[in-house]
C-alpha cells in the first residue's frame, strides 16, 4: 500500500498523506482528490448497479432532508415511491443543507432537499426551487406574551432558535435586525426540529417556525403563534443535485415523488423564489 501511495503521489506530482503523531492524515491535496475519487467511484458502482439484471427493482437510494422539511414530504414522497419500487431500499439522512451539499457533491447522497448554502457562482450543484417557507413566532399555549402584537412587546423575552451550525446570523437576529431592534441577548441555538419544540413547548422561551410546520403535529398541539405586525422572513427550499450527473432511475423516481409532495405547500407565485 506505501508503494502504491508512493507512485501515486509520484504520478499526480502532489504529497496525498501526512504522518504526524496522532497518525497517517490526507493533506489538502489528498482531501481534494479523495473526494473526486470517491465520487467516480460512487458513479462507477451506480453505472454497474443499472446495467446489471434486476438494476430497475432492486439497489438503494439515499437523500437527505432539512429538519423543517422531512415531516412535511417524506412521509407522502416514500408512499407513492414504494408503489413503483417496493425493492429499493432507502437511507434518509436528516441534516442542514450546509452537512448535506457535501455528501451530494461526493455521490453518498443522491439529491438533497434543503435550503440553499452554496454561492450563486458555485455550479457543482443544480437547485430545483420546490415550496416557500414562512416564519411565525411562536410560543407554548397560555404564553403571558401570546397576544403581543410587536416586535418591541418580546424584546425582553427569551428565544430559541432552529439553526444549521456555522450559519452565521442566526433567523431571530435577522428578524430584529430588520426591525432596527436589538436583538435578544443569548438565543438557544437548536439542530434539531423536535428538540426545538419541546424547548418551545416546554419554557417560557419564544421562537420561530415555519408557518406550515405549525399545521401539523407536534407543533400545532402545544405551540400557538404570536401574531406581530412587523413582516417576518421567508425561505426557499430546494431540491439539489449534481450538475451533469444523471440519477439513477430510482433516484429520479423518488425525486419525482419529492417534488409532487412538495406542491401541496408551493404558495402561488412564490415557489421559484430565491
Amino acid at each position: 500500500m506505501t508503494r502504491s501511495l508512493r507512485r501515486l503521489e509520484t504520478d499526480l506530482g502532489a504529497q496525498l498523506i501526512q504522518r504526524t503523531p496522532q497518525g497517517i492524515l490526507l493533506t489538502p491535496r489528498g482531501r481534494a482528490f479523495f473526494g473526486r475519487v470517491h465520487a467516480a467511484h460512487t458513479e462507477l458502482q451506480k453505472a454497474q448497479d443499472e446495467v446489471a439484471e434486476g438494476a430497475t427493482t432492486e439497489g438503494s437510494v439515499s437523500f437527505g432532508v432539512g429538519p423543517t422539511v422531512g415531516s412535511l414530504v417524506v412521509p407522502q414522497a416514500v408512499a407513492s415511491f414504494r408503489l413503483q419500487y417496493p425493492r429499493i431500499q432507502l437511507r434518509i439522512l436528516e441534516g442542514f443543507t450546509q452537512q448535506l451539499a457535501p455528501l451530494v457533491r461526493d455521490g453518498t447522497l443522491d439529491f438533497g432537499v434543503g435550503m440553499r448554502a452554496q454561492r450563486k457562482s458555485d455550479t457543482t450543484l443544480t437547485l430545483k426551487p420546490l415550496f416557500t417557507h414562512e416564519l411565525v413566532v411562536v410560543a407554548r399555549k397560555g404564553h403571558p406574551l401570546r397576544r403581543a402584537r410587536s416586535l418591541k412587546e418580546l424584546a425582553g423575552a427569551e428565544w430559541a432558535s432552529l439553526v444549521s451550525p456555522h450559519a452565521g446570523q442566526s433567523p431571530v437576529e435577522r428578524l430584529f435586525a430588520s426591525a432596527r431592534l436589538a436583538a435578544p441577548p443569548d438565543a438557544i441555538q437548536c439542530e434539531s426540529y423536535h428538540l426545538f419544540v419541546a424547548l418551545v413547548s416546554g419554557t417560557s422561551m419564544l421562537g420561530l417556525l415555519t408557518r406550515k410546520l405549525m399545521a401539523e403535529r407536534p407543533a400545532r398541539d402545544c405551540l400557538e403563534v404570536v401574531d406581530v405586525e412587523e413582516p417576518l422572513p421567508s425561505y426557499t427550499i430546494y431540491q439539489f443535485t449534481r450538475t451533469g450527473i444523471p440519477l439513477t432511475a430510482p433516484a429520479a423516481a423518488l425525486a419525482k415523488a419529492v417534488a409532487a409532495a412538495s406542491r401541496r405547500l408551493a404558495i402561488p407565485g412564490k415557489a421559484a423564489a430565491t
